[in-house]
């Protein structure tokens, strides 16, 4: 999901020769402090996704929801929207909110 995510919030769709990349978004740095620690070091955007458990019953169901946070800012602060940080058995309760991701490429 995530890097569907990404695919889709880049104007280009992601470029470059290689792969692109999705990180985990620590909640204190900016992706483009977080992109340019790697070898994928330019930062395309900031995404926060959600997907509601459970199955859609009919075509009006919401099923995730997202946010495109830009690249400069760490933005949003909280600890349970970092995949690394927060509590492992909160997915299993569903009282997760957002995971956050930077979507890099190399330059």
């Amino acid at each position: 999901a995530a890097a569907a995510a990404c695919r889709g919030s880049t104007a280009s769709g992601g470029t470059g020769p290689w792969g692109n990349a999705v990180i985990p978004k620590e909640n204190t740095r900016s992706c483009d402090a977080i992109c340019g620690a790697t070898s994928f070091n330019r930062c395309d955007a900031d995404v926060s996704l959600i997907g509601h458990p459970g199955r859609a019953k009919d075509y009006t169901n919401k099923v995730g929801a997202f946010y495109n946070y830009g690249c400069a800012s760490p933005g949003n602060q909280n600890v349970t929207f970092d995949e690394v940080k927060a509590p492992e058995d909160g997915v299993l309760r569903g009282d997760v909110a957002y995971y956050r991701f930077c979507c890099c490429r190399k330059e």
